[in-house]
């Protein structure tokens, strides 16, 4: 079959749909992820949706919803328990390991077939039900519009949270709500390329936009548009090659645009150290909050 011929096949479109809807909130988020230094987050919480995926399969044989709901439990542990990074990350890694074992256990107890939830891990792309799509359509909306509400509290507060508080955002509640927006995402982005791969469209097309822009804007920008190239552009690559799995071309090039910002970024460096001095400045940061 030519590419044409896939395009004309349902199953293929729902796949790119799936794909373009991950891809926009993922590179919405992952700049503000950065800034906050929720990159093991973002991991963690990837992980552990293949807990809440066995889980789902057990109580009610919905991988997915239980991956979601699984997903907000741990955004709500990681939220609670550590505040400060140090704390944080002492925290996920002990909500990690003891949630994997978990997961473990409960596909044990599963007396069905486990692809469904094996592929919370890997990624299947071209399994992707219209009703999937409903599902994962409601969580792009619903991130947009919380990131919309959020976006200068959360700015202000990973630039300088200290002057943040002080002028009377609540940063502790600005980042639980953006620890939950982080979750819904992460899972929703394991459905594309699996929780094993999910920092390649969580985490490297916005690591890569920040190597060519210092303002967030242009930062969170750069980094959909990125996103997209991976996501679409690995998903038809997989067409055009079916025995190689869609993940892997996505998480190729996510890292090859990662490699050409790090290059182009040479020649933009003494502009971008100017404007990150100016853009992480304390009176900066008051101008956010303004």
């Amino acid at each position: 079959m030519t590419l044409a011929d896939y395009l004309s096949e349902t199953f293929v479109r729902n796949a790119l749909i799936a794909a373009t809807l991950v891809a926009v909130t993922a590179g919405l988020i992952g700049p503000i992820v950065i800034m906050r230094d929720l990159a093991f987050a973002v991991h963690g919480t990837a992980e552990l949706a293949f807990t809440g995926a066995a889980a789902g399969l057990v109580a009610a044989d919905d991988p997915i919803l239980g991956a979601l709901l699984g997903s907000l439990v741990v955004a709500t542990a990681i939220g609670l328990l550590g505040n400060r990074e140090r704390e944080r990350n002492s925290a996920i890694g002990v909500i990690l390991a003891f949630g994997l074992g978990v997961g473990v256990y409960l596909l044990s107890l599963y007396r069905g077939f486990a692809t469904a939830a094996t592929n919370i891990l890997f990624g299947q792309i071209f399994g992707v039900s219209p009703g999937q799509i409903f599902l994962l359509s409601a969580i792009a909306v619903g991130v947009l519009v919380v990131m919309a509400i959020l976006y200068r509290p959360l700015l202000f507060a990973s630039v300088d949270p200290e002057l943040a508080a002080a002028r009377g955002v609540p940063t502790r509640l600005v980042g639980l709500l953006f620890v939950y927006v982080l979750a819904l995402t992460v899972t929703e982005a394991a459905q594309i390329v699996g929780t094993l791969l999910v920092l390649s469209l969580a985490i490297t097309p916005a690591a890569a936009a920040t190597r060519l822009s210092a303002r967030t804007p242009v930062v969170i920008i750069v980094s959909i548009a990125f996103a997209l190239i991976a996501a679409d552009g690995g998903l038809l690559l997989s067409l055009i090659h079916s025995e190689v799995k869609a993940s892997v071309f996505i998480s190729g090039i996510s890292f090859a645009l990662y490699v050409l910002a790090r290059v182009a970024a040479r020649w933009l460096r003494p502009a971008l150290e100017a404007r990150r001095r100016l853009a992480t400045s304390p009176s900066q940061a008051a101008d956010v909050a303004g």
